[in-house]
């Protein structure tokens, strides 16, 4: 049963404060205790035009074949952990770190071998792990939620390898898929009306969501590394209720209205798929971006002092 959210952001938000980082996770964590796995419901049905969801397209930059650890960073319920287990098997050890325990337990059922290792914590701070750990680390669509970027990237980057490969899914450009706009008005505007200041502040950081300021971000924090930014669509059809609610249930903002504004949402969300309804189904477009960072390999020179 769908509960509304609140919590300390909301309350900063209605009290027209700047919610602090404290504030950032204590929401997060209240929307993930109370809605376990819920981020995976639409990702993982909207593919590519090559038949690949968001997990399978961040999954594909793991080669068992040079790659021996990887961590998934913000596992939630641990799908890219299954399917990087169900590619690699037992050559390649898999690690999960998440700050919701309540996420964990739910990867922990999806993922039963006691040989993939899941952590409590938060991504700006690995200290469960030793410099140069990892040869892949992996984070699909969290790094647009967290707090103090620059650190999280620092912090991977410590933990990735010399020549390792750090990939996160994030949101892409919104002008890029069809209807895509629409939906988010439909959503926000709803919103705004109950929080009228979150127009104005919004979860995260929105560098992570400027293909250029989420560049320059990477170049600071990798020295030296190769950084590309990949833009995909992925897309569901189904009908224009299952449609509603799988969107509504993508979109954090959706959370935190009250009983009767998310009945209305879902109404004109609905609405809106019917609109542009053909024959049985419609369809959602969902823009995303695939950062591949891969850090530079050391010379011969330093990996003696290495």
């Amino acid at each position: 049963m769908r509960t509304n959210i609140e919590s300390m952001w909301t309350q900063s938000l209605m009290r027209g404060e700047q919610p602090s980082d404290a504030d950032l996770r204590d929401h997060l964590m209240v929307i993930h205790r109370n809605h376990a796995g819920f981020t995976e419901s639409c990702a993982f049905r909207c593919q590519d035009r090559l038949g690949r969801n968001s997990y399978e397209f961040l999954a594909d930059v793991v080669d068992p074949a040079r790659h021996g650890r990887v961590l998934d960073l913000a596992c939630g319920s641990g799908i890219l952990l299954e399917i990087c287990h169900r590619r690699c098997g037992p050559r390649v050890v898999l690690d999960g770190v998440d700050m919701s325990i309540d996420e964990l337990d739910l990867a922990r059922k999806r993922n039963p071998d006691p040989a993939i290792k899941l952590h409590q914590g938060i991504a700006q701070n690995l200290d469960h792990f030793d410099d140069a750990t990892f040869d892949v680390v992996l984070c699909h669509w969290a790094l647009t939620l967290m707090d103090q970027v620059s650190q999280v990237l620092r912090e991977v980057s410590r933990v990735l390898k010399p020549g390792g490969t750090f990939a996160a899914i994030v949101d892409g450009d919104p002008l890029t898929a069809p209807g895509y706009v629409e939906i988010h008005n439909v959503i926000y505007d709803m919103v705004e009306c109950e929080y009228p200041n979150y127009g104005n502040i919004d979860l995260g950081d929105l560098r992570v969501r400027n293909s250029k300021d989420l560049r320059h971000l990477a170049f600071e924090s990798f020295k030296g590394a190769h950084i590309d930014i990949e833009s995909a669509i992925f897309e569901m059809y189904a009908s224009p209720d299952i449609l509603a609610r799988e969107v509504a249930g993508f979109f954090y903002a959706s959370f935190i209205l009250s009983t009767s504004a998310h009945h209305k949402m879902l109404a004109d969300l609905e609405d809106h798929f019917a609109g542009q309804q053909k024959i049985d189904c419609s369809r959602f477009a969902l823009p995303a971006n695939r950062l591949i960072v891969r850090q530079r390999q050391l010379k011969n020179s330093e990996i003696a002092r290495y």
